[in-house]
């Protein structure tokens, strides 16, 4: 039997795998993350000699150019060091000092206490740019706040959402109720008098935006960016767009988006302290949970860190020294972080939106006005509370409706959408499906108001009541389509019925305790009802809507967005940002794209391009921002609703990212002399800052003729000019 031999090559730290499966290479001390590309030449092909006795442990492993494994194809550590102790119970969740994550920011040792102020200013001299470009940001963001004393885009929604907290009335919105209780902080009504204080709401939304740029800056440090890359960040980051201060959602919804990436890449940068380890996990876990708290489009993010949560267990999963129990409980750390404590933020934004609003009150004030069309008038409804809905009972029974007096009965004419089904414009039997108090139809001996689900079956026709969600055109108000169907389907929800509301002088007022239902059930009927509403808000075919625009718009910029009205008198408001920002992050996914092709085609053909390290760090960074782009990207394009460009302003954060990544990884972070370094870096930046004061008056308001400002016309598709 030939004996086991091991070859060693001394001279060349950079293993190339020449087989399928892995080796085992000379332990070298860990490699600082570079772009040297070797020629051909240098490339060496090292094998270790198994003997028969030893296949046994080989196993297979991913392979690319340089590096194997790891988060999105980088490994998560030099495994040459690290080690796994079941006998230490401190260790269970990280390897031991020495072992070194591969991509991402490098690890350095803490530094000593400060013995003075020199020694602290010393120490923290990384912190001064970003306290600089916050410093900025302000500026930007405050500057003429309060300029437009008038309700600008949809601030007339959140406005009026945070004056229903004020007064505590119940409302519907198709968005989680986080952003708007945070509006509601600052005691905002639906209009704007000398009483409001709607600069000093819009002061509190500016402040999330301002947040923007540290957490932008720290996160491009956390992902491994040089200097230069970390100030294209924060210089992308800074001038904020025409969004910067007002009451909307949108400030929030980043904030949060950023706060999410930003954790993340701390916890995957902690694998040397316990305590830290579970402290960024679990923020970021709550950080995913009051992201989906403001708006549902928070789920995207949540996705990016689903599959950077895949892949990480997955790779552990084939560390073949890492214990059953250890998997387990890196399984079970996840599970609690990531799944139960956003649900538990979730529910508990939710608890505080129930608890604060305790009065009920209508939530729309729309009545269907008579229409001379239809010889009988057209029945349409909300699924939600709304004067539209009342009717008055009879007998078997006749419901005749409150504010026009009709009976609501049904004849075999189609209806106006539901061609299949019978439009309703007198009799009707109630057939109980079951009460929430008081369980099934087989026991409910009394029909509750609220809690009591019933079917409504017309006697001469059979057909069963139903209100879809099929939404009426323009000239039905945007309210939902009430048919009669003709299938009896005792599943179909769509044809139960309750009684919202019951007057009558001759019984007793209602027992409130029969009206109290559980939580997890009104968690669950609000979010399906917010599920449907969102459905619901799709384009009108019966109305050209110019503000609206589609998901191919955006990554090139061809639209903009008038956020107020046009006239001459007063400011007006342009969504457009900065368009280099724009175009230069579409831009960098492109080339992102082309070097990740090449680099795998050279590999292909044996050129080795980078180190391990560095293979690591490139495809960790561009599959975060890459992954981060396309899941809050090209849902919209599967989205029926309506959409508009402010829409993509998460997705330009990732862009960003893409941006000065292709530019750290190209230039700054390779082998170009410093001088060329500068210059690229000061040629950028002074295109970023002087193209963000070129259009500053989109975003702090033009005032005047819109028409006298010259030279904002970069595309002719933008509607900034009066025709």
């Amino acid at each position: 039997m030939r004996p086991g031999q091991v070859q060693i090559d001394f001279e060349s730290p950079l293993r190339t795998p020449s087989s399928d499966f892995e080796e085992i290479s000379y332990p070298t001390p860990p490699l600082p993350y570079s772009h040297s590309v070797l020629p051909a030449t240098t490339r060496t092909d090292d094998f270790h000699y198994m003997s028969s006795e030893d296949t046994s442990t080989r196993r297979r492993v991913a392979k690319g150019p340089g590096s194997s494994g790891g988060f999105m194809g980088g490994s998560d550590y030099d495994t040459d060091t690290l080690q796994y102790d079941d006998h230490d119970r401190k260790d269970k969740l990280r390897p031991p000092i020495g072992g070194r994550v591969s991509s991402g920011r490098l690890h350095k040792p803490y530094p000593t206490p400060p013995t003075s102020i020199s020694d602290f200013i010393h120490q923290n001299l990384e912190h001064i740019p970003p306290v600089i470009y916050t410093l900025l940001s302000c500026w930007t963001r405050f500057h003429k706040i309060g300029l437009a004393d008038v309700v600008v885009w949809d601030e007339a929604h959140f406005g009026k959402f945070g004056s229903h907290y004020l007064k505590r009335e119940f409302y519907f919105d198709v968005h989680p109720p986080l952003g708007k209780m945070l509006v509601a902080l600052a005691g905002l009504g639906e209009k704007y008098p000398d009483t409001v204080p709607y600069v000093a709401m819009r002061v509190m939304m500016a402040t999330f935006g301002i947040a923007l740029v540290p957490l932008g800056w720290y996160t491009a440090v956390e992902l491994g960016m040089s200097q230069w890359a970390c100030h294209l960040v924060a210089l992308m980051t800074w001038p904020g767009c025409v969004y910067r201060a007002f009451i909307l959602l949108d400030s929030m919804l980043l904030f949060f988006t950023f706060t999410t990436v930003f954790f993340l890449t701390k916890f995957h940068n902690q694998q040397y302290q316990y305590f830290d380890w579970w402290l960024w996990l679990a923020l970021t876990g709550i950080s995913i949970g009051c992201v989906t708290s403001v708006k549902w489009v928070g789920l995207f993010v949540t996705a990016v860190v689903g599959i950077y949560t895949i892949e990480d267990l997955w790779d552990k999963f084939g560390d073949l020294r890492m214990s059953t129990r250890n998997q387990l409980r890196h399984w079970g750390a996840r599970i609690l972080c990531l799944i139960i404590l956003p649900i538990l933020v979730y529910m508990t934004s939710f608890k505080l939106h129930f608890l604060i609003l305790n009065h009920t009150a209508l939530l729309f004030q729309a009545h269907l006005v008579g229409n001379d069309f239809w010889k009988n008038p057209l029945v349409t409804c909300y699924h939600y509370k709304d004067d539209n809905n009342h009717w008055l009972t009879g007998d078997v029974i006749r419901l005749q409706h409150t504010p026009t007096t009709r009976n609501l009965h049904s004849h075999p004419l189609p209806a106006p959408i539901s061609k299949l089904d019978y439009e309703v414009s007198y009799h009707w039997v109630i057939e109980i499906v079951d009460d929430i108090r008081q369980g099934k139809k087989d026991n409910v001996h009394r029909i509750r108001s609220l809690t009591t689900r019933l079917r409504l079956r017309h006697m001469l026709l059979g057909c069963y009541l139903s209100a879809a969600n099929k939404v009426l055109p323009q000239w039905g108000f945007k309210q939902i389509e009430v048919s009669c169907v003709k299938e009896n389907d005792p599943d179909d929800m769509h044809t139960y019925w309750n009684v919202e509301s019951h007057w009558n002088d001759r019984l007793p007022a209602g027992d409130v305790k029969h009206y109290k239902s559980p939580f997890l059930r009104d968690l669950w009927h609000l979010n399906v009802a917010m599920m449907t509403s969102n459905n619901a808000l799709v384009p009108d075919p019966d109305k050209d809507d110019i503000l609206a625009s589609h998901p191919t718009d955006w990554p090139w910029l061809r639209l903009g967005l008038r956020m107020c009205g046009w006239g001459d008198r007063q400011p007006k408001y342009y969504l457009l940002g900065t368009p280099l920002v724009w175009w230069g992050g579409t831009l960098s996914l492109i080339v992102f794209v082309a070097l990740l092709g090449t680099y795998l085609v050279r590999w292909q053909r044996r050129y080795v391009d980078m180190d391990a390290a560095g293979w690591a760090h490139f495809l960790y960074v561009g599959r975060v921002a890459c992954y981060g782009w396309f899941l809050h990207y090209a849902p919209f394009f599967i989205m029926g609703r309506v959409t508009y460009l402010h829409h993509y302003l998460p997705t330009l954060y990732f862009s960003v990212l893409m941006f000065a990544h292709v530019m750290d990884h190209c230039i700054f972070s390779a082998r170009w002399k410093e001088q060329t370094k500068r210059v690229v870096f000061g040629v950028t930046a002074f295109a970023i800052v002087a193209n963000f004061w070129w259009f500053r008056g989109l975003a702090w308001g033009i005032e005047g003729p819109v028409n006298e400002y010259w030279g904002l016309q970069w595309r002719k598709s933008w509607n900034i000019y009066n025709a």
